[in-house]
């Protein structure tokens, strides 16, 4: 009797799930155009004049998608700027073909990929949290197409400890995806408010900033475990890259908050910025992980900047 109540709970929580996938995918669903790349398609947003010289592309960190870069951030650069808005592989309504695909060297190669096949050569990167492994990677496996590096908030270095119980539970072989295609909907819609704000300490979430940024679609089975195999193998990812950071010979800039608790300054922000040459680091005494939404200005003043140098630095060059 027992079991096989449990059985008649997980297949209703099952069919929620499935319910609820379909409620979230219809009140978020994609804004762009679909890339092809290495058996995934890439969910890609090109927003902001063509013609405005050096483009810049936006990477998202994880538990996240595009519209974390586009608002606001996104959207005051693409006033000026040629903005590339990429849903990473797995996250938003990118897909991956492998496993594997959670890594920033395979990440950084697919975006490659697809950067070329959107004829664009070369760009100025602005990174956020995760996605601080993949600039760093883009910048040292792909560095001809990495005019810049901005990075926000980033995870450069191994920490100590994990990356939650739940996301390697998660990640393990048949209770994750049990677990995700059962409970992690449902449950996620009564956490996610609460989570989203803990991340933006000590400053206060925007109102209406989980619907803004479609923070619902990481509730998706799919997402939910990529989202999990990106966490469980960044660790050993940047352990296996820090070594080479003092390659990267391009502009960099690093923005990042002293209190931040979710990608700690001292670990990450703080040992790339000694270890890279051209590395420009700021660090501000109240600002937490959300860089992108507290200090708006700050960053797109900071690209500016980046890019008004470029042109003649590369004019001495050649």
């Amino acid at each position: 009797m027992i079991v096989m109540s449990a059985v008649t709970a997980l297949v209703l929580l099952a069919l929620v799930t499935q319910a609820g996938v379909v409620a979230v995918q219809r009140a978020f669903p994609p804004q762009g155009r679909m890339i092809e790349v290495d058996g995934a398609t890439l969910h890609v947003v090109d927003i902001g004049p063509r013609d405005a010289g050096l483009p810049i592309v936006m990477l998202h960190g994880a538990s996240s998608n595009l519209e974390v870069m586009r608002h606001r951030l996104g959207g005051l650069l693409a006033k000026q700027h040629r903005v590339i808005l990429i849903d990473r592989p797995g996250h938003g309504w990118s897909t991956r073909a492998r496993r594997q695909d959670s890594t920033p060297d395979i990440q950084a190669r697919m975006i490659g990929a697809a950067l070329g096949k959107l004829g664009i050569d070369r760009a100025v990167f602005v990174v956020h949290s995760w996605s601080g492994a993949l600039g760093a990677r883009l910048a040292l496996d792909h560095a001809s197409r990495v005019a810049g590096l901005v990075m926000l908030a980033p995870v450069t270095h191994p920490w100590r400890g994990g990356v939650g119980r739940y996301n390697e539970i998660i990640a393990m072989p048949v209770i994750g995806p049990l677990l995700a295609y059962t409970v992690t909907l449902p449950l996620g819609y009564f956490v996610t408010e609460s989570g989203a704000r803990n991340v933006f300490l000590p400053q206060t979430m925007p109102d209406g900033f989980v619907k803004d940024s479609a923070t619902p679609l990481l509730l998706r089975p799919r997402e939910f475990i990529a989202n999990a195999y990106d966490l469980v193998t960044l660790k050993a990812a940047v352990a296996a890259q820090a070594p080479r950071y003092g390659e990267i010979r391009l502009p960099v800039t690093i923005i990042a908050g002293a209190p931040d608790k979710t990608v700690k300054t001292d670990i990450h922000a703080r040992p790339f910025a000694a270890t890279v040459p051209n590395a420009k680091l700021i660090v501000l005494p109240d600002l937490g992980h959300m860089v992108q939404n507290a200090v708006p200005d700050l960053v797109k003043t900071e690209i500016e900047t980046m890019i008004a140098n470029i042109a003649p630095a590369q004019a001495a060059a050649d």
